[in-house]
Formats: structure tokens, C-alpha cells, sequence
């Protein structure tokens, strides 16, 4: 739901513009210089001790010394680390996001206990650190190459200059070479597509602004970037991380990078990758993997803010029955509160009796019930929570009394997630709540945080607030004035918040309020959503010990262990469908991989083409949710014939693919692989692919390719080497050989989606629920490449107890399974090794048909063995009648007629929990 609403809309208009100044800080610092390094005898690694050149009064007075910490933290990880070498500064806290901490500040005047370090390199398995004593700076490189990765040396030609360290303005730069393709810096919609463009505004400081604007900091704050490049012949990504969560700007101008940060550290991690799964690998295990996502999460999602009351809500779940369009999962926005107060329900349109009936109904069918929660708690003498909240000192504070906002349900105090009490009051409420209304997931908004009113507000006594009938809710109706007395509230350094340099505090809490043990506002501002998030994925968790599913607006560094993201407030227009895919995939390199954005567009009316077209994309979102505006007319998939139809298709395809997606949640989990993937994960040479932002892979080998014009009947795809089998039709593939566009045919109601030779996917036979279609046989689809009478594949398959709270190998909870294939002359091989298959057998989950994809002709002389045992009954097992069909191949190579490319082995009954091995001879029909 918005509550910047105009300030959005005139923003995406062009009325607001960015005032943003890439000034050179050749005038704001001279830079440090190197006084001593040593060896930290405690713990490893490096410590340093840098002193001021030179003191500017730009931006305040600089920090006189400073203190450097290097340290190969893994194999593939280096850890810089500069601070005030006197005094603690704030930093992302500990205990929040974990990780290693540096050793303590030297109390004595000495600042030196350990041996000096003579080298100017410091070296570890896979990177190299290397500084240049004064003026100070430091490089990074890789140590199997000497490539350069980082360098913050400037020289007298560069548009930036030394490094600056004060209070609240920190600076620092690096140079980059020609050719780099940097992706990351979120999170912010990018209309040039994934890869991040020299000279576009990069803010990151959390703001509830609408997703439509362009080039505008968000709702989350990642500063994380992933440099891919290819020199001489040599593919190698890797990333940089600067862990800071004060507000900053970033100036990338294609041969540099420079931060421009309002306080805090510089606390930078360098992944050395080489590869970026490799990369997203080492981010992860870093911040934190991603949150296991229950089975249930990857079905159809129906969500709108306007669900007035239950019937509505009733009729939904039965449109979409009706219309044989599955659904999992109901959603209800603030409709279902009383007068929009947290953990209540509205006693008139959600009466508790008939919810709970209405609960146990769609329960008994394994569909699933998500609601809503603001963060602000309404100021309410009547109301429970308020009472409790305030009895347990759990608000964030001003000049000592709970900071005062405005929300939907009027004035309102923010919890304190940075407080132990505001987290065990959260869970209790949670707690409650559930007892109250037994829901599957909890959906955390608003969390940036955001505020209707601006500085220091009191509830007003002329006139009531919120006014009765208002139809502007989110217009300010506290008394308030503006808050500019602190340094907190008025930086020296003005970031392009909301691109117009608007005040910290402007529509959030005021940046001098302070949290728990006085941390200001100012430090913690962007890490509300990821403090709410852990504190509610926690509170699920304890309540019966199941996998929590939360979705947050707000996110940062490490969200991802905790929550989903939707992409937030856009438009139901042409330009917000192809900007979702830029958005979606940068949360994956974000490690926050359960993603989508909201399919139709939130608001206003999409057209009945751009619906069809967005469920025909939506449908391969991580996270596929049709969500609209109360404004806006009803826009669920059944309300057009067309867009049911298409729906039907492109959601039949996801709920047979959930087998490959909930494998994918398992390595995204294990690993912190990417469900939604840029091309050039799995392609890493074929640079054509580098800014490619209008397909994607799911995995590293489904690929889709959606139109993403009005009025278009077909899409220009771009395809990687090698055969590309459409799954809607397995007879039709494309082989491609180079960098070429290939012009795929694209009906209103068909989507283009393709998988890549050399793989075997797990499908199974879908349904309208999540429940149903995991009942269901197995199919394997094995893609050889066309034509070839050489060639292998694999594959891979993850089965589990979703209710459990891990995604860990457990036996009797889940079964992990490897497919292997290969073709070699006339004989055609596929088998298994198992991991752990008591609990798939006890399911009864089976393998009943195998589709061969890219050989020609019939197979015969067929033998199957199961767990080391050859079965003799293969009576009914048969292979289905090839047939001639026409194979799309490349335009620009022509196209050509063959004979089938599909053998299909069906009436098996391979229990899926245990190995086999089957194969059989290929025999040629001319």
C-alpha cells in the first residue's frame, strides 16, 4: 500500500528532479598516511595505524586518527576495515547480522602489541592485499591473475581524490578498468536494465517511495556489487560489499566508483568468486543463507487492498476454483483489521467465528491464509497492544517519550527491534494473534519505516486525528513542526534521498530519535525492515515450531535469511513489466532469491493485454503474487476469459516445474544460488548476455523469454550456445551457434520458455494446489543436444517435510536425488543415485515416465534395473510411437524438417527413493 503516493506519482512524472553532485572530493580531504602495520597476534591478520595529512573543514572537521584492520577471513574472503582509532563508532550491530569482529581499539597511547609487518603485500590463498603508505591507500587483486579489483589510490588525473574519514562524511574510491559490468547497489529500479550504468543516480538509504520511480533509492539498502569481466580470453566475477547502513551515495562513472556515506565505517568484504554462482556462494555464507520457503510459497498467490470483507474474500477462492486457475494462497491487506490496529480483526467485515470457519474450509484443501502488519501500533488507551507495548518500554524514542507518526490507523509509536523487550513483546503479540487467527505467514509493509507526517508531532486537540471518513488517509493530521536542531536531523553531506535531497527524516522517524541503548536513528535508519524481519521469522518459528514464510518491503544486507520481498508499489504499465525483471534479478545477487513483483501492477487499471502478459511472466517469478489498489478495479486472473486462459497455461507449466523450483529453494538455501538468474550465470563467456535484461533463467537451465510490448505476437529472444527445447511443446527447438536474436512466435495466451540441452528436469504432473501436484508420478525430461550420438546430462531432485524449519539432509525427513544420462552411439542410459530415500519411499513418490529430448527414433531391447536388481516385468512399460514433426532452428541458419526428437519411456514405476539404471538400444526408422 502506498503512502507516498503523490510525492510518487509526481516523481515518476518528471516534476521532482534529481539534484545529485558527482563533485570531485579533491576539496573535501588530502587523505591519510600509513604510521605503522603490524601482525594482530590475537586472531590473525593485520593492524594498521593511519594519520591525517592534512584537516579540511568540509563536511565537518576530519577524524585526526584512524585505525585499519585487513584479514583473510576464508580462502576466497578479505576483510577491510577502517575506523576512528580512538573512539567506537557505530556499525552494522553484531549480534544482529553475525560475522567476526574485529579486535578491540588499543586503550594505551602505544597502539601496538604485535610484530611489524615488513612486506607491502599481504597475502592469502586467493587474494592479495597491497597498500601504498602516503598518501594511503590499498588495493585488491586476484592472486591467480595479479587482475586488480579494487584500488583506491587516486592520481592527480582522476576525478576523485584520497580518502576522507570524518563524523558524518566518509569518502573513498577505486578505479576500474575498461570492459568491467557491474550489477547490485539496490535496491532501485533500474530502466536501463541489470548491469549498472555509468553516471545514473545509486542512493541507498531505506524510503517508502513508489517502485515506478526510476533511479531512486527504495525500499532497501544493499550496497553489494558484483564486477564480471572478461579480459584477454578470461571470464572472472567477483564483489565488493561495503557493510555500512548509514544513508550514502554512489558515483559509478565506468572507469571508477566512489561512496559517499554520512557516517560509520568502511567495513568492506572482497568475494574473489571466480564464477558468480561462486560469488553469491561466498556472499551468502557471509550474511546469511537464505530462508528455507515452505512447499506451499511457490504456488499462486491472491492478494488486493480492498477486500472489504470475508464474503469478498470467499468469492475469490471460488472464482479462481471455478475458473480452474490454481490457487494456494489467500491474502488479505489491512481489510481485515479493526479500524487498520495490528493483531485485530474487524468484528463487522471479518467476523472471527465465520474466518475461522472459512480457515478450516480452504485448511482442509492444503490452501494456505497470509495477513498483514504494519509496523506502527496505534496510540489507543482501549487497545491491548498499545497497552502492553507501552508497559514493556518497547518504543522507539524522542527526547525521551515514544516518537509520535502517523499510519493508517492514525497516531502511532514504532516498535524497537533493536531492543530485547521490543522482540519478545513482537513475539508475544504474534503469539496472540495466532491463537486469535491461525495464519500460515505474516507480510511485514511499511517497514522502511514510513510516516504520513514529518518531524515532531503531537496528536492534535482542535480537531480529530485521523478524521472520521477521511478518503486521504495518508494526508498528515498530527500537529507537527520540523526538526533541524541536531546534527542528525541536518547533515553536512545531503544524500539524493527520494532523488530530490529531502531531509533523513522527511515521511519517517526523525533521524536524532534514538533506539535501544541510544543507537540514533541516523545510524540504524535502514536496518528496520531486516530488525522486524528476523524478530517476526523468529516469532513464527517458536510458535509451533514449523517454517516460518514472512515477506517484507524493507530489506538489507542478510533479509534474505529471514524473509521474501515483493518488488513493492508499481504501475500497471509496459515500462513496470520489464523493469521487474532488472529488480527481481538483483535480488537474487542480493541473497534474497523469493522474489516477485506485483503481477497486473498495484495500481491503476491494467489493460486485459498487459494482464495476460504479466501472469505469462509472473507465473516464473520466485514469488507469483497478483496484488492490487483499492482504487483500482478487480484484477484477479479470472476476471478476463483471455487472461484465464493464459494463466492456465503459464501457471499449469509452473505447478509442473514445482519439483525443479523447490530443488532450487534447496540450493538456494544450501548454497545461496539464485532461483531467477541472469543469462550469463550459467553462460559467463557469452558476454552478448552481460546486460541482457528481457529474459532470465530459472536454475541454470530454463529459460524464459516473455513478451514485454503491446500489442507484439512475437519476442526476440537471445539464446545461448547450444539446443533449446520449448516445454510447452518439446518437438519445436532452437540451436543456436552464436550471438544471434531469434524471432519466437508469441500468441496473446502462449509464453516462450526453454530448456537447455544437457539437463534433466524433475517435473511432476501439476494441479490446482501445491498439495495436489507434489502427490503426483514423476516425469524426467532429459535434453541431450540435437542430433548428437554423444552426449550426457544430469540433473538433480529435493524432497522434504516442508513443515520442518531446515532444508537439512535428515533421514525420514527429506531425499536428495542425482539423475545422470548419457547417449552413446545407439544405446541410451539414464540412472540415479540416491541420498537418503526412506523418506520418498514412504511417501510413495515415483518416476513414471521418462521424456528423451534431442535423438531420433525408437527405442528397443529396453532393461531397467532398481537398487542393484534387474526387474523382469516390463509388460507395462512401453515407448511411445515417435512421430515427424517440424524443429525450429535459428532463422538465420534456416530451418529444417527431422523426425521426432521426443522418446518417450512411459508406465514406469521407479520408486523415486531408490536408484536405478535404465537403458535401452536407439534403433533409426527411415
Amino acid at each position: 500500500m502506498p503512502s507516498l503516493f503523490f510525492l510518487s506519482f509526481l516523481l515518476f512524472q518528471g516534476l521532482l528532479l534529481p539534484c545529485l553532485s558527482s563533485s570531485s572530493s579533491h576539496n573535501t580531504g588530502h587523505g591519510y598516511r600509513l604510521v605503522s602495520i603490524e601482525e594482530n597476534p590475537n586472531g590473525g591478520g593485520l593492524v594498521g595505524y593511519l594519520q591525517l595529512k592534512q584537516a579540511t573543514s568540509t563536511y565537518g572537521p576530519d577524524i585526526p586518527h584512524l585505525r585499519i584492520f585487513v584479514k583473510h577471513e576464508t580462502r576466497n574472503r578479505l576483510r577491510v576495515h577502517i575506523t576512528d582509532a580512538e573512539n567506537e563508532r557505530w556499525e552494522v550491530p553484531y549480534n544482529l547480522l553475525p560475522r567476526e569482529e574485529p579486535p578491540p581499539l588499543e586503550k594505551s597511547n602505544k597502539k601496538s602489541s604485535g610484530f611489524p609487518f615488513v612486506a607491502s603485500e599481504y597475502s592469502g590463498e586467493e587474494l592479495i592485499f597491497s597498500y601504498i603508505s602516503d598518501p594511503f591507500g590499498f588495493a585488491v587483486k586476484r592472486k591467480s591473475n595479479g587482475d586488480t579489483l579494487f584500488n583506491s589510490s587516486a592520481e592527480a588525473e582522476d576525478l576523485y581524490g584520497a580518502m576522507v574519514f570524518k563524523d558524518q562524511f566518509l569518502e573513498i574510491s577505486t578505479r576500474l578498468p575498461k570492459g568491467n559490468s557491474l550489477y547490485g547497489l539496490g535496491e532501485n529500479t533500474q530502466p536501463g536494465g541489470i548491469r549498472i550504468q555509468p553516471n545514473d543516480p545509486y542512493t541507498l538509504y531505506t524510503t517508502d517511495i513508489s517502485a515506478i520511480n526510476v533511479n531512486t533509492d527504495l525500499y532497501g539498502s544493499h550496497p553489494v556489487y558484483m564486477d564480471l569481466r572478461n579480459l584477454n580470453g578470461g571470464v572472472a566475477a567477483h564483489a565488493v560489499l561495503l557493510l555500512n547502513s548509514n544513508g550514502m551515495d554512489i558515483f559509478y562513472r565506468g572507469s571508477s566508483l566512489t561512496y559517499k556515506i554520512i557516517g560509520g565505517v568502511f567495513d568492506f568484504y572482497f568475494l574473489s568468486g571466480p564464477m558468480p554462482l561462486d560469488v553469491i556462494d561466498q556472499y551468502t555464507s557471509l550474511v546469511g543463507r537464505p530462508a528455507p520457503m515452505p512447499y506451499w510459497s511457490l504456488g499462486f498467490h491472491q492478494c488486493r487492498w480492498g477486500y472489504h470483507n470475508l464474503s469478498v474474500v470467499e468469492g475469490v477462492v471460488e472464482g479462481y476454483r471455478n475458473a480452474q486457475i490454481p490457487l494456494d494462497v489467500m491474502w488479505t491487506d489491512d481489510d481485515h483489521m479493526d479500524a487498520r490496529k495490528d493483531f485485530t480483526l474487524s468484528p463487522v467485515n471479518f467476523p472471527r467465528p465465520e474466518l475461522l470457519d472459512f480457515l478450516d474450509k480452504i485448511h482442509s484443501r492444503g490452501m494456505k491464509y497470509v495477513v498483514l502488519i504494519d509496523p506502527g501500533i496505534n496510540v489507543n488507551s482501549t487497545y491491548g497492544v498499545y497497552l502492553r507495548g507501552t508497559a514493556r518500554d518497547v518504543f522507539i524514542k524522542y527526547d525521551g517519550k515514544p516518537y509520535l507518526a502517523q499510519v493508517w490507523p492514525g497516531p502511532v509509536y514504532f516498535p524497537d527491534f533493536l531492543s530485547p523487550n521490543g522482540v519478545s513483546w513482537w513475539a508475544d503479540e504474534i503469539a496472540r494473534f495466532h491463537k486469535l487467527v491461525p495464519v500460515d505467514g505474516l507480510w511485514i509493509d511499511m517497514n522502511e519505516v514510513s510516516n504520513f507526517c514529518t518531524g515532531k508531532c503531537e496528536i492534535p486537540t482542535e480537531h480529530p486525528c485521523p478524521k472520521p471518513n477521511n478518503p486521504t488517509p495518508w494526508v498528515c493530521c498530527l500537529d507537527c513542526e520540523n526538526i533541524t536542531k541536531t546534527k542528525w536531523d541536518d547533515p553536512p553531506y545531503k544524500i539524493n534521498a527520494s532523488g530530490i535531497q529531502a531531509p533523513l527524516g522527511f515521511k519517517t522517524i526523525a533521524t536524532s530519535a534514538e533506539h535501544y541503548n541510544g543507537v540514533l536513528e541516523y545510524n540504524a535508519h535502514s536496518l528496520y525492515g531486516f530488525s522486524q524481519s528476523i524478530a517476526t521469522n523468529k516469532a513464527l518459528l517458536k510458535l509451533e515450531g514449523k517454517r516460518p514464510f514472512v515477506l517484507s518491503r524493507s530489506s538489507f544486507v542478510g533479509s534474505g535469511a529471514y524473509a521474501a520481498h515483493w518488488t513493492g508499489d508499481n504501475k500497471g504499465t509496459w515500462a513496470d513489466l520489464r523493469h521487474s525483471i532488472s529488480t527481481i534479478l538483483n535480488f537474487g545477487l542480493f541473497g534474497m532469491p523469493m522474489v516477485g513483483a506485483d503481477i497486473c501492477g498495484f495500481y491503476p487499471a491494467p489493460t486485459e493485454e498487459l494482464c495476460n502478459r504479466w501472469i505469462e511472466l509472473g507465473a516464473f517469478y520466485p514469488f507469483s503474487r497478483d496484488h492490487a489498489n483499492f482504487a483500482s478495479p478487480r484484477q484477479e486472473l479470472y476476471q478476463w476469459k483471455s487472461v484465464a486462459k493464459s494463466a492456465r497455461n503459464a501457471l499449469g507449466l509452473r505447478y509442473k516445474l514445482l519439483p525443479y523450483l523447490y530443488t532450487l529453494n534447496y540450493e538456494a538455501h544450501t548454497c545461496g544460488a539464485p532461483v531467477a538468474r541472469p543469462l550469463f550465470f550459467s553462460f559467463p563467456n557469452f558476454t552478448a548476455s552481460y546486460g541482457l535484461s528481457t529474459q532470465f533463467l530459472l536454475g541454470s537451465s530454463v529459460m524464459v523469454s516473455p513478451v514485454l510490448k503491446k500489442g507484439a505476437t512475437s519476442v526476440k529472444a537471445l539464446f545461448p550456445p547450444g539446443t533449446w527445447y520449448n516445454l510447452f511443446d518439446t518437438t519445436k527447438a532452437v540451436i543456436s551457434k552464436g550471438d544471434r536474436y531469434v524471432s519466437l512466435d508469441a500468441p496473446l495466451n502462449e509464453v516462450n520458455v526453454h530448456l537447455h540441452q544437457n539437463t534433466i528436469l524433475p517435473m511432476q504432473q501439476g494441479g490446482m494446489l501445491t498439495k495436489e501436484a507434489r502427490a503426483t508420478p514423476f516425469t524426467l525430461v532429459v535434453a541431450f543436444s540435437f542430433g548428437a550420438t554423444r552426449s550426457d546430462a544430469k540433473g538433480r531432485v529435493y524432497v522434504d517435510d516442508d513443515e520442518r524449519p531446515s532444508m537439512k539432509l535428515v533421514d525420514g525427513e527429506a531425499t536428495h536425488v542425482e539423475f545422470y544420462a548419457e547417449i552413446n552411439g545407439r544405446i541410451a542410459k539414464v540412472w540415479s543415485e540416491v541420498n537418503m530415500g526412506r523418506y520418498s519411499l514412504e511417501k510413495g513418490l515415483s518416476i513414471e515416465r521418462i521424456i528423451v529430448l534431442g535423438v531420433a527414433g525408437v527405442g528397443k531391447g529396453m532393461e531397467l534395473e532398481v537398487d542393484g536388481e534387474r526387474v523382469s516385468d516390463l509388460s507395462s512399460v512401453y515407448f511411445a510411437a515417435a512421430s515427424s514433426s517440424s524443429v525450429n532452428l535459428d532463422k538465420l541458419e534456416g530451418r529444417t524438417k527431422r523426425k521426432s526428437m521426443v522418446v518417450e519411456v512411459a508406465g514406469l514405476a521407479i520408486p523415486l527413493g531408490k536408484k536405478f539404471s535404465l537403458s535401452w538400444n536407439m534403433t533409426v526408422e527411415v
